[in-house]
């Protein structure tokens, strides 16, 4: 391809509206514009990239047995409301109403419509199993889209189902997946960890994520360094820091408008974490009262898997359930409440509110003062100690690339989706379901693998692997090689753009390392007068002089070097 011909409108300034760096460069490399918010169009240069990594993706999807359709994007509203997901869902549906008022939505997944063709054509065991899937755009009305093309509302997604007759079936192919994802990880050049997580609105039992390390990510986990535990923060477990507990008497302490926990630490001079944090909240069946360590944060992920969709209780409803004002708050002598402590509160003795204005307890002894039920609640921190090996845990910022769900049979049965078994009963088809994100790996990638000048994509996923770099388009022996071995390179198959234009050097130079290709092969009137060319590698910057005649065989060299 030549420069000249294909649409490539680099910018020297960063927008303004850009943050993360992947979306800084992919700008300014003239990968993407954005339409609106949430909205991108992918120009060339980025539609190579995209299609480079749904071929990677292909090949291991069919290397797994997958195979490969296209399911439509409007999607009637009968077929989610018999999972319920259509009254689950909130804003983040697109919804609307076809010229006859019925109502329609627009994909964000396809749980719903693989599942409805599957009832309609499986019927026996000797049909299974089964593994389809697509590449298909997914829209999703992002309250906050972000990160350019990271976080949108329209976007493109492989997603896979698998169908089996049994758990035995389903487990195979869970890890057939894994398998694949990290097939297709590794040669999409990207650094990723598979991480525990929380299945979400997709339900099922089993869920775990793939995370693309990145300070822009959206996500953090949980990693032991020691073990290998790995767990998204939203149900990672942790083992606090040990505290040694004094063994004070219970008593009444006078803390006049000292409400924090931060305040009555200060002001009693003892450490948070020898208090309880109690928090009120509102669930669908009634007030909550949350108890937590001082120093520890609630994961509301947690919370909410155990008692459904809660709002934080407004300081009257406080006030009027609990006959106190927030910041007074203590576990002890409420009747008809339901109480939940974190784990870390089972032992000790603590202090926390007195249930009475200005008044805080010292000498509270959970079992002995009040009664909760026990569950993992905190968020776990860096320094935490890894649930498997006591190792510290570390935090770590990350991009989602891609997920993977044990569904069961969450959308089999409601949408009639059963087979005859050996013995002609009929049951339901046990279901995974499993997703990733081009668009993620392509910016996961660029936030890996950039440096000051611009974007250094890996090989695998690169728009072009050589850029061929003429120096002097009107030196009659510079413009003859450079378009000697721009025709030897493709007929070899190779990926080759030319920048041919009649520009500054300084501008090639500044505009291919912008761009990111791995390999650039410079030819200039003076190397030409030593009889030498020469070979840039992105990533390193590595600058080799070649003999003009040896050209074509090093790139190759090199190229293989680079991994293709």
């Amino acid at each position: 391809m030549r420069f000249s011909r294909i649409f490539i409108p680099t910018l020297r300034e960063i927008p303004a509206e850009a943050e993360a760096v992947s979306h800084k460069l992919l700008l300014r490399g003239g990968y993407i514009r954005q339409l609106a918010s949430g909205l991108y169009i992918i120009l060339p240069l980025g539609f190579r990239v995209l299609e480079k990594i749904n071929r990677i993706i292909r090949e291991e999807m069919n290397r797994i047995g997958a195979q490969e359709l296209l399911l439509p994007l409007l999607h009637p509203a009968e077929v989610w409301q018999k999972t319920g997901r259509w009254y689950e869902i909130g804003d983040e549906m697109f919804r609307l109403k076809d010229r006859t008022g019925r109502d329609m939505c627009l994909g964000m997944t396809h749980e719903e419509i693989m599942t409805w063709l599957a009832s309609k054509e499986i019927r026996s065991y000797r049909d299974l199993p089964q593994v389809w899937y697509q590449i298909q755009t997914k829209l999703r009305d992002e309250a906050r889209p972000k990160s350019g093309i990271m976080r949108t509302r329209e976007f493109i997604m492989k997603d896979s189902y698998s169908f089996d007759r049994d758990e035995e079936g389903l487990e195979r192919n869970y890890q057939l997946h894994i398998e694949a994802y990290n097939r297709i990880f590794t040669r999409c050049g990207l650094r990723f960890y598979q991480v525990e997580s929380d299945p979400g609105m997709m339900g099922g039992a089993t869920a775990h994520e793939f995370m693309a390390p990145s300070p822009a990510g959206e996500d953090d986990v949980a990693l032991c360094d020691s073990c290998g535990y790995s767990a998204n923060v939203e149900l990672a477990r942790s083992i606090s820091k040990k505290v040694n507990f004094e063994d004070w008497p219970y008593e009444e302490v006078h803390t006049p408008e000292k409400r924090t926990v931060q305040e009555v630490s200060e002001f009693l001079g003892i450490g948070p974490e020898y208090f309880i944090k109690s928090l009120l909240y509102i669930s669908n069946s009634g007030p909550v009262l949350v108890l937590l360590r001082g120093d520890q944060d609630l994961q509301e992920r947690k919370l909410q898997r155990i008692i459904g969709t809660f709002r934080t209780a407004s300081k009257d409803e406080i006030e009027d359930i609990l006959g106190v004002e927030a910041g007074f708050i203590g576990p002890h002598g409420h009747k008809d409440i339901r109480i939940i402590a974190d784990e870390t509160l089972k032992e000790g003795v603590y202090v926390s509110g007195a249930n009475k204005k200005d008044y805080h307890v010292k000498g509270l002894r959970p079992g002995t003062h009040f009664e909760a039920r026990f569950a993992d609640l905190h968020l776990a921190r860096e320094g935490d100690l890894c649930p498997q090996c006591n190792a510290p845990l570390r935090i770590e910022r990350v991009i989602e690339i891609g997920n993977i769900f044990k569904l069961g049979t969450k959308y089999s049965e409601p949408l009639g989706a059963t087979f005859l078994d050996r013995e002609g009963r009929e049951r339901p088809i046990i279901m995974g379901s499993y997703g990733i994100g081009p668009a993620r790996i392509a910016a996961a990638a660029v936030e890996q693998n950039h440096d000051d000048n611009g974007i250094i994509w890996p090989l695998s996923i690169s728009p072009f692997s050589v850029i061929i770099l003429p120096l002097n388009m009107s030196h009659e022996d510079t413009l003859r090689i450079s378009e000697e071995l721009y025709n030897s390179l493709l007929d070899e198959g190779l990926d080759v753009l030319i920048d041919d234009r009649a520009e500054r050097a300084g501008v090639k130079f500044k505009d291919a390392d912008l761009i990111g290709i791995p390999l650039q092969i410079i030819i200039g009137e003076k190397g030409l007068k030593e009889g030498v060319c020469e070979i840039k590698i992105r990533k390193s910057g590595e600058r080799i002089k070649v003999p003009t005649g040896d050209i074509h065989i090093m790139v190759k060299g090199k190229l293989k070097e680079l991994g293709l």
